[in-house]
């Protein structure tokens, strides 16, 4: 048996027997919940982070992330199977370590690979020999083996001997009561065929889905990037469909459901005020971007993306539209936007497409307010804006109320008596029976 099958088997022993320590650098919307599902499969978990008030919070108990439950953190911190640390020193501590941070767009829509990069650098300095490195960051393909293993190599340390490299895309979907860290299947690549066995081990002994092990990072990588894509083009097509069938005064979502009856060749997407979070909105550019180096103009990704963020200034127009035909200008009406978040029944307003509807309603003169029962405030044009709270007063003083994110918390029979005229950019009222006779405007 060589020095690396050696080395690979005693690691994955350690996973197996579960008496390995497991580290996650950020502990953000993806990083803490996958450090506490790590933590309750019965490791004991180091998070890393530069910000010292989510490490305070983890080491007090302190839930900062929705996906996550507060008595689950709080009885691993009382445990000391969780802890949290701002010193990457304690990284020699690891035996495994996950990398969840930021990988943002810069204004250019290109990648800004900083928060990688350095993360990257912190764990070379202290990683030591045996130690499973697996980056979990939304990338493009390439990431992996062009930007960290080199970085691990200048260390001094030999992949898939001193260092196991691989890459698992995270694939949390907020606020999904059925699919969570735990029970959602996982992709595996490494950079070696060894590397690739010892990550799909450890994710063997802290996950219940399925581990598809995947011939490389790069494939990995790049099927991430596929399934964003696949969403983000055609979600494009229901705002494109949602556009047109609007001038041509056809329900689009009524053609949405009598498409949706064929049980073969079609997958229902809906349309909506734009979109929102760091992975739909920002993951295919990302491809984009990668493609110029190949030469290659990803025409069908950029026009989708394109749709996609046109579809705030179609929020505006309806709004103009709607408010006209009651003889009022956009300036100075009173609007009671409903939801801030990117999506229903989540607390993440990342990359929302409600923000730049309320830039627009901010340059038209209009005099918004917001109405979320999961943000209680958020930034906006560099201030701290204030939610408020859902009332008959405000829902009857509003000029226009405008569903923008369809939280189940919101009291639709409330807002459908009151209010007086509604834009639903969620279709939250089409089931309903009253429809016909409501003034209820859509998309």
């Amino acid at each position: 048996m060589t020095t690396t099958q050696t080395t690979s088997q005693e690691l994955i022993e350690k996973f197996t027997s579960k008496t390995a320590t497991i580290g996650v650098v950020g502990l953000g919307y993806v990083g803490l919940p996958l450090a506490v599902e790590k933590a309750k499969a019965g490791f004991t978990v180091i998070g890393f982070d530069i910000q010292e008030e989510k490490v305070r919070m983890v080491n007090d108990g302190e839930n900062y992330i929705g996906d996550v439950v507060q008595e689950d953190l709080e009885a691993l911190v009382a445990t000391e199977k969780l802890t949290a640390t701002a010193d990457y020193a304690f990284i020699r501590d690891v035996d495994a370590v996950a990398i969840c941070v930021p990988t943002p767009l810069d204004i250019y829509k290109q990648p800004n690979m900083q928060y990688v990069e350095s993360s990257a650098k912190a764990i070379a300095s202290h990683v030591t020999p045996g130690t499973l490195v697996v980056l979990e960051s939304t990338t493009y393909p390439g990431t992996t083996e062009e930007l960290i293993k080199p970085i691990l190599e200048e260390a001094g340390l030999i992949i898939g001997k001193d260092v196991f490299l691989a890459y698992s895309p995270e694939r949390v979907d907020p606020g999904n009561k059925q699919f969570n860290t735990k029970n959602t299947p996982k992709v595996v690549g490494g950079v070696t065929e060894e590397c690739t066995k010892v990550a799909a081990a450890m994710y063997r002994a802290v996950l219940d889905g399925d581990i598809h092990e995947v011939s490389s990072p790069s494939v990995a990588e790049m099927e991430k990037l596929l399934e964003n894509t696949f969403r983000n083009i055609n979600i494009a097509l229901a705002n494109e469909m949602a556009i047109l069938c609007h001038k041509m005064d056809i329900d689009v979502w009524e053609v949405i459901d009598a498409a949706a009856t064929k049980p073969y060749g079609f997958m229902p997407f809906y349309p909506g005020p734009g979109l929102g979070g760091h992975c739909i909105p920002i993951d295919p550019w990302y491809l984009t971007w990668k493609a110029r180096e190949y030469n290659y103009h990803t025409k069908l990704i950029e026009t989708a993306g394109e749709i996609n963020d046109s579809m705030p200034d179609f929020v505006i127009q309806r709004c103009s539209e709607i408010l006209n035909e009651q003889k009022k200008p956009l300036r100075g009406s009173r609007i009671i936007v409903l939801g801030v978040a990117y999506k229903k029944d989540i607390d993440d307003y990342r990359e929302s497409p409600v923000l730049p509807i309320l830039e627009r309603l901010t340059n038209a003169g209009a005099d918004w307010k917001v109405v979320d029962p999961h943000i209680p405030n958020f930034r906006f044009n560099g201030e701290l804006i204030q939610t408020v709270e859902l009332t008959e007063n405000r829902l009857k003083e509003a000029d226009l109320v405008v569903i923008a994110t369809n939280h189940s918390a919101f009291d639709y029979e409330l807002i459908q008596e009151i209010s007086g005229t509604i834009l639903d950019t969620r279709s939250s009222f089409r089931h309903s029976s009253h429809l016909s006779n409501r003034n209820i405007m859509k998309l």
